[in-house]
């Protein structure tokens, strides 16, 4: 029994299929937020009490979390990124570079001066919440921002007590009510998510789909074509041609097909009908041209590869980098092609935008090209087997 090899190898195939499919749950297992970029706009002007320096309460607080972060060991959970103001700040979370943005406004100091009269106007801090970018990271983002203003509220409520009991007043309603929460916070969610997914996650929800439709239509046109019985390196292309139209005419089904699917049977409300399905489109083609590319230098079995990919881009999908393990984040995201089909449906879902040439459609479009080259350049395997034919009769 032992002579078969395959029985002596059981045990190290059965740990190697552990490995790879653990491999697909630590992304999840141990993701914790790292260097999270969040906007700070201290657009604080500041106030000046009679025969004392100049007050800037906004300032302070940016110095607090900026040492904070320098304090935390290893990597901090936000990145801190100061802008000069409120506009930029939007122009940043509609260009996806920020997951929330923190806003202090202009007449900050001079309300929480008003704390200690008998007249108090609470201090309001601005929190954006950037919804689209990413499900995951925004609540991580809103969460910390949220802990920030809780913590400046704990901290100025004890120096407003221990300043009212100093002076030894007695409190009216209105300072009471102010001490409760010395500082308000209005959380705004922009390019919101909505009802279009249950968590925001309606680009993952249809990566899935598409990425089995891709593989099956793929392999099945690839063992087709290699039935067909080609004897010159003209036929072959003619061939390989006739292959990359019908998977193109397969795109236009499967594009506009998922895109009705989604819209009229699962309710993902899509905003734009025809820019998502030519976008999916878009997307199937350049998936169905890479998968045969590989294919056609591997043969059938090349599928595996991207069977495996399955696994191992579904959990990667719906974090964000800043939300990965260094390995998964440096060596395997930045391979993962599905990653530009879930960038190009987020633009469309909740940044308003179109189907148009942006950085998704760009990355597709070489993959595609790389892709075709690789599938008419396999044409010349004619010559050679034909090569290699004669060259057996002749031995023969």
């Amino acid at each position: 029994m032992f002579k078969n090899k395959l029985v002596l190898l059981a045990p190290i195939i059965a740990f190697l299929v552990v490995f790879i499919f653990s491999l697909t749950l630590f992304p999840s297992v141990q993701s914790k937020p790292r260097n999270l970029p969040i906007a700070v706009v201290n657009e604080d002007q500041g106030f000046e009490i009679q025969g004392q320096p100049k007050m800037n309460m906004g300032q302070t607080i940016v110095e607090m979390m900026r040492k904070t972060a320098a304090t935390t060991e290893g990597d901090p959970a936000v990145k801190w990124v100061e802008v000069s103001s409120a506009e930029e700040a939007r122009n940043g979370l509609n260009n996806q570079e920020y997951y929330a943005a923190l806003v202090i406004p202009s007449d900050f100091s001079a309300k929480q001066a008003s704390l200690r009269t008998p007249k108090p106007s609470v201090p309001e801090i601005q929190i954006f919440i950037n919804q689209g970018m990413n499900t995951a990271a925004s609540a991580a983002a809103g969460q910390i921002l949220n802990g920030v203003v809780d913590n400046m509220n704990n901290i100025l409520r004890a120096q407003l007590l221990e300043g009212f009991k100093t002076q030894g007043v007695m409190l009216t309603v209105e300072q009471a009510a102010g001490l409760a929460s010395p500082i308000a916070k209005k959380v705004t969610n922009v390019n919101e998510t909505g009802a279009k997914s249950v968590n925001g996650n309606a680009p993952v929800s249809l990566f899935q789909p598409l990425w089995m439709a891709c593989i099956a239509s793929s392999a099945i046109l690839f063992i087709t074509f290699s039935k067909r019985l080609v004897k010159t390196r003209r036929e072959s292309l003619v061939s390989k041609l006739l292959h990359i139209l019908m998977g193109a005419i397969a795109s236009l089904a499967v594009g506009f097909g998922l895109t009705w699917l989604a819209n009229g049977m699962l309710d993902l409300d899509i905003p734009k009908f025809a820019d998502t399905a030519l976008f999916l489109s878009v997307t199937f083609f350049s998936f169905f041209l890479m998968i045969t590319a590989v294919m056609s230098v591997l043969g059938i079995r090349g599928v595996a590869i991207f069977a495996l990919l399955l696994f191992f881009g579904a959990p990667l999908l719906a974090l964000p980098p800043e939300m990965m393990s260094s390995f998964f984040r440096e060596w395997i995201h930045p391979w993962l092609p599905m990653r530009f089909m879930v960038d190009g449906l987020r633009e469309l879902f909740f940044f308003g935008k179109g189907f148009g040439w942006n950085a998704p459609v760009t990355a597709l479009t070489w993959i595609s090209l790389v892709s075709g080259i690789v599938i008419l350049g396999s044409a010349l395997k004619v010559r050679v087997q034909k090569t290699e034919r004669t060259a057996t009769a002749y031995r023969q």
